[in-house]
């Protein structure tokens, strides 16, 4: 959904503060700046829409690909456009401008917003600014800052990591009141590599994806959709292409099964990431090779979220054969669909999948050992029975990662945090 800049940031925020503070107190607001970098639409709806249902009074801070119409229902809930479009199809000097433009709006905003709390879900364009003078900042403004760091150093995950990139994440790490993170070995590793008091971290699950509708449509039809036969066995791939992410030695695995067999199917759907072409062009090549082309349906673009259930009721499990991971989406998308996994052992995947239950682990950059696990799930209990125990796999993962758990943990930190501020003050 697209939406323009606000016209007047000042007058928009006043004006809906100035409409609250209006309303009869029956308690103290918690107030939180969510501070979005205008990007991660699921992540950023599941919680803003946990937390408003709490009560929170929310200033959500956006860009038309995070925009959506129940954003803007809640009446706490006030969602402020100021990154606007962010086409990759622009100018370089259109990209420059508006790039500055929103650093402007953020920064103006900071200084006016009733919010105590700031609470970064991502940095911006600028990470190193962001982590450092921007952040310095928001200090100056006596604000409480909450950092979710989805990954605590995606530059050594990368295989990019720099001196100047830790010291701008220590800097960062260093600045926040408290840290969120989504696994204990994130904590550690925060601990360990970064020095950060065990006392300003967090471990909050990652919330499941419930920003993508989940219609009517059947397994059966999806298959039907996408050219797949019944009775064909169908192992998705799903989310951006990235060399971390192993999708090469899923193909490897399945050149090893279809040797032997011709049942399966590979369904590859997610876009190249643009700092590498490498990567890209060595999957197209491995999916075009002789005996491939017949059993892969690739679709190498970006997903959109109209079109996300297609694919998983397709699946009859998602392989994440990554080489290294902190957490992942994919994972507790699947099992909103009741979709088992297949994944490697890395990351907190050991602790996220149950064997036999909700999936199968092999071990990471070894495609035997893949192309074992995937013939290990076909002949399982879990696939022949997979209609029985799919609703079992929503329930597992909506015990542990629901947007209402995430919520009332993230709640409860502002909570700690503001009263800590107050006792202070006194």
């Amino acid at each position: 959904m697209s939406a323009a800049f606000p016209a007047n940031i000042s007058r928009q925020t006043a004006d809906q503060h100035a409409r609250e503070s209006a309303k009869p107190a029956v308690k103290r607001e918690i107030a939180v700046g969510l501070l979005t970098g205008g990007i991660d639409s699921p992540y950023v709806f599941g919680l803003a829409m946990a937390l408003a249902s709490k009560g929170v009074r929310l200033d959500v801070i956006g860009s038309d690909a995070v925009d959506r119409p129940e954003l803007h229902a809640p009446p706490k809930l006030n969602f402020l456009n100021l990154r606007g479009d962010r086409q990759p199809q622009a100018s370089l000097r259109t990209k420059v401008a508006r790039v500055l433009v929103y650093y402007s709006r953020l920064i103006r905003y900071a200084a006016i917003a009733k919010p105590r709390v700031f609470h970064i879900l991502w940095n911006n364009k600028f990470q190193f600014f962001d982590r450092t003078l921007l952040m310095i900042y928001y200090k100056l403004l006596r604000r409480k800052i909450v950092l979710t760091a989805h990954n605590v150093n995606a530059g050594k995950r990368d295989s990019n990591d720099s001196l100047l990139n830790r010291l701008t994440l220590r800097i960062q790490y260093r600045l926040a009141d408290r840290i969120f993170v989504h696994t204990k070995k994130m904590k550690t590793e925060l601990l360990e590599d970064f020095g950060v008091p065990e006392q300003d971290v967090t471990v909050i699950p990652f919330g499941i994806n419930n920003a993508v509708p989940d219609t009517n449509l059947t397994p059966a039809e999806a298959k039907e959709r996408l050219g797949i036969q019944q009775g064909e066995k169908t192992i998705l791939f799903f989310g951006s292409i990235r060399r971390y992410k192993g999708l090469d030695y899923l193909v490897k695995a399945l050149e090893r099964i279809t040797t032997s067999q011709s049942a399966y199917r590979l369904v590859i759907a997610g876009e190249p990431m643009k700092e590498s072409e490498d990567y890209p062009n060595e999957i197209r090549r491995m999916v075009n090779r002789e005996g491939n082309r017949e059993r892969v349906i690739s679709r190498l673009e970006f997903i959109p979220d109209d079109e996300t259930e297609l694919y998983f009721k397709a699946a009859d499990v998602v392989a994440l054969p990554y080489a290294h991971i902190y957490q992942s989406g994919v994972l507790f998308l699947a099992y909103r669909f009741g979709v088992p996994v297949i994944a490697t052992d890395v990351g907190n995947f050991r602790q996220d999948i149950v064997e036999g239950r909700t999936g199968f682990l092999c071990r990471p950059c070894d495609s035997l050992d893949l192309a074992r696990a995937i013939e290990t799930y076909f002949a399982s209990e879990l696939h022949k029975r997979i209609s029985e125990r799919r609703q079992e796999i929503r329930d597992y993962a909506n015990d542990r990662n629901s947007w209402d758990v995430v919520g009332e943990m993230t709640f409860k930190v502002y909570v700690e945090l503001l009263a800590g501020n107050e006792s202070r003050n006194v």
